[in-house]
């Protein structure tokens, strides 16, 4: 029997995927790769925004279209928000919820029983299956927390992710996951989470990730940088306020750890910010950055931003587009705004309209590529360690490429790899110039 998988949004979803994985595995069931022949088909699906439900259910349909006789399984954030239309879509079998992902195997299984499938034909747990059944990737995602309560305005995580109730992993358990991808190999992990800055929170008597200053989190990743074999430590995404000097200082400590900070930023309006519940200003985010770059030499800072939110005039948008190039992120993920049924935002007055939207999009798209460019600019001439990942074809060409440490993405003609010693999944120094630049 085969499985194949297909994940859509965040780095925690693709962790679950992993772990959905290796529970079909210790089944006896096999993994292949999504699109080919399949059995039974999982799509680990998102609904942060209405395209990402729009991609969820192309790809139900693709799956289904392409494995009439597959059961195919919905599971994750979609489910939540729309379970039960789901399960009117001909092309969807069985609906599972993020709860369920832990289990997901025996459930698909059962549901398998309950179509009559034979018994004979149903594999049973088998000892001993592979622990790892995803070898593309030379990072490996850790999720330590789950869970937000910080109820943006637009957004529907903490809704479809337990409802605002916090939960953070066990030390030890998270320690013994990274031990054992050390040991297959690994050489980076990321650490992740819905709300990854309340990690711990949920352990303390102080119940705001303010008040803790990210003291659980930062002695985590103390124990994280001895473990051997892992090299490199990166962060997901950090709610700005977390940045504080106890922090830094903490922080400094994990040596290890990659300069690279994902803060959401979502407006460098004031008013926008508060309409989206965003906890903090304009000047405090700022304060923020300036606190890392006092740390870390040219951190690389990325970011989240929304255009079109409700209410956003033009005055606001070009607000949002001077603070941007004001900060100098090293990449931005412009997104824009999507209304979603049961948030506040979605009852807001003064929707901005389509085109407009757009249009805002276009245009910070483009100033997020000419920031991207002056940020790689400081890299020119200098020696930088890279973990190569993988072989790709570029205009026709072979080259190995991999990531620094600050995430910039470089490229080396596979022959120039070869004859300098260089090979996926390893750390090797180069000098860069423009033509290494993806």
């Amino acid at each position: 029997m085969k499985a194949a998988f297909l994940t859509l949004g965040c780095k925690v979803n693709f962790y679950e995927t992993e772990k959905m994985m290796a529970d079909f595995q210790k089944h006896g069931i096999d993994i292949v790769e999504f699109g080919q022949a399949a059995d039974i088909c999982i799509i680990n699906t998102c609904t942060v925004t209405n395209i990402a439900d729009r991609k969820s259910r192309q790809m139900l349909h693709r799956a289904k279209k392409k494995n009439p006789q597959s059961i195919v399984a919905a599971v994750g954030c979609y489910v939540e928000s729309g379970g039960e239309e789901l399960l009117k879509d001909p092309s969807v079998d069985v609906v599972f919820s993020n709860h369920d992902k832990g289990s997901i195997a025996q459930k698909v299984l059962e549901y398998m029983k309950s179509r009559g499938v034979s018994e004979n034909l149903i594999p049973q747990a088998v000892c001993g299956g592979q622990s790892d059944p995803v070898r593309d990737r030379t990072r490996k995602y850790i999720k330590i927390q789950d869970g937000c309560n910080q109820f943006c305005s637009y957004c529907m995580i903490p809704y479809v992710r337990g409802g605002g109730v916090l939960s953070s992993r066990e030390e030890e358990d998270i320690l013994k996951e990274i031990r054992s991808v050390a040991k297959d190999g690994y050489k980076e992990v990321v650490i992740t989470g819905i709300h990854l800055s309340s990690y711990g929170v949920d352990r303390s008597d102080e119940k705001q990730f303010v008040a803790l200053k990210g003291r659980p989190l930062v002695e985590l990743l103390k124990k994280i940088n001895e473990i051997q074999g892992i090299e490199r430590i990166r962060l997901g995404s950090l709610e700005p306020r977390i940045i504080c000097t106890e922090f830094m200082e903490g922080l400094m400590a994990v040596t290890k750890l990659c300069p690279h900070f994902h803060l959401s930023l979502q407006s460098g309006c004031d008013s926008t910010l508060r309409r989206m519940n965003r906890h903090y200003t304009a000047a405090t985010y700022k304060e923020k950055c300036d606190i890392l770059r006092r740390y870390f030499e040219h951190p690389a800072i990325t970011t989240d931003v929304i255009v079109g939110f409700p209410g956003e005039t033009e005055g606001e948008f070009e607000c949002t587009r001077e603070f941007v190039k004001e900060i100098g992120f090293a990449d931005v993920h412009v997104f824009s705004y999507s209304v979603r049924s049961g948030t506040k935002a979605a009852g807001m007055k003064d929707q901005v309209p389509p085109e407009v939207k757009h249009q805002r999009s276009e245009m910070l798209m483009a100033d997020a590529e000419q920031g991207k460019v002056q940020y790689e600019e400081w890299f020119m001439g200098r020696e930088e360690k890279i973990l190569f990942e993988e072989i790709r074809s570029i205009d026709g060409k072979e080259y190995l490429t991999g990531h620094n440490e600050r995430y910039v993405m470089v490229k080396i003609p596979r022959n120039e790899a070869e004859t300098a010693g260089f090979t996926e999944n390893g750390i090797g120094s180069i000098r860069i110039q423009k033509t290494n630049l993806i």
